[in-house]
Parts: C-alpha cells; sequence; structure tokens
C-alpha cells in the first residue's frame, strides 16, 4: 500500500506551507485513537451522569440533578472539540521535508528537511499493534528539531518505508 496522493489533494490547510518548488508526496492524518480518551470519558459521562440522574431523582435534587447533566454537556462540547482538531491535524511529507501541522485556533507547523534527518524510528504500544498506529521519532545531527516525534500515526510500518525511501534514495536506481 503506497501513502502517495497526488496533486492538489491536500486541503487547503496544509497548502498553504508549501513552497512553489515542492511537492506533496505523503499526506496522513492522525490515527482516529487519538479520540479514544475523549469517547470514554463521553461515555463513561453519560452513565455516571445517568446514574446519578436515578439517584437524584428520587431524592428531589433537581438543582443537582442540572448540574449533573451540565457537566455532561460540557464533556460533549470537549468531544465535538478534539475531534474538530483531529480533524485539521496533517502529517505532510514533502519532496523537500516533513510537516506536523495541529491546532484549530493556534496554528502550530512543525517541519524537518528531509536532508536533515539522521536517523527515523518508530514504536508502536500493544494497543497500536491492535489498532494500526505507531510513533514516529527522527534524530537530527545532535540538534534540537520542531518535529523530533509524531505520535498516532497510522499505517507506521509502510509509511516508514516510504519516508525511508525517500530519505535514502538507491543509489544505483535499483529499487531493489
Amino acid at each position: 500500500m503506497r501513502l502517495v496522493t497526488h496533486g492538489d489533494s491536500a486541503p487547503s490547510s496544509v497548502n498553504r506551507y508549501l513552497l512553489p518548488h515542492e511537492h506533496q508526496v505523503i499526506m496522513v492524518r492522525r490515527h482516529p485513537a487519538v479520540l479514544l480518551r475523549p469517547i470514554a470519558e463521553i461515555f463513561g459521562g453519560l452513565v455516571l451522569a445517568g446514574i446519578l440522574s436515578k439517584f437524584l431523582s428520587d431524592n428531589g435534587a433537581g438543582q443537582t440533578l442540572a448540574i449533573v447533566w451540565w457537566a455532561w454537556l460540557l464533556l460533549l462540547v470537549r468531544f465535538v472539540w478534539k475531534v474538530a482538531e483531529w480533524s485539521v491535524d496533517y502529517f505532510v511529507v514533502t519532496s523537500q521535508r516533513m510537516l506536523l501541522t495541529t491546532g484549530l485556533i493556534t496554528r502550530k507547523v512543525a517541519m524537518m528537511p528531509l536532508s536533515k534527518v539522521t536517523d527515523m524510528s518508530f514504536q508502536r504500544s500493544l494497543l497500536g499493534r491492535m489498532l494500526g498506529y505507531g510513533e514516529f521519532v527522527m534524530e537530527s545531527a545532535g540538534q534540537d528539531q520542531a518535529l523530533r516525534t509524531v505520535p498516532h500515526i497510522p499505517y507506521p510500518e509502510t509509511l516508514y518505508l516510504e519516508v525511508c525511501q525517500m530519505i535514502f534514495p538507491s543509489k544505483d536506481g535499483d529499487d531493489d
């Protein structure tokens, strides 16, 4: 499976950071597993609010019951915010560099030139192996870079091989 995208398939929120002489090679959104905790919180909060509602309605505590459901509503709003943030976060590999764009209101763009990468690895937790995500770790000649780790990357093995092939191209033109 190749993660190569062609042309202007990147959203404008990513295209604005590409230089005129570079082209996008790989673009992935972070794995949806970043949303597992907010999903667990929203369902746990719903169960807790339901249990408290049953208990509080029997005791006639109407104001406390309203506070419980308002708290759950805040959890729901936080979940919607996390989904919106996830939808605009991208890891992009161009012909010249790697970029990580994050943030909904405060936009953050971290980048590392491909020529500066001296070592790259990925790691996967047990949950990451089960769900299909990993974390990239990149090093650059003893320098502290803005882009060192990229968590929750989908298809880490495939992406790792694609990026390594770009960083360390075959000298004889052979792909074997």
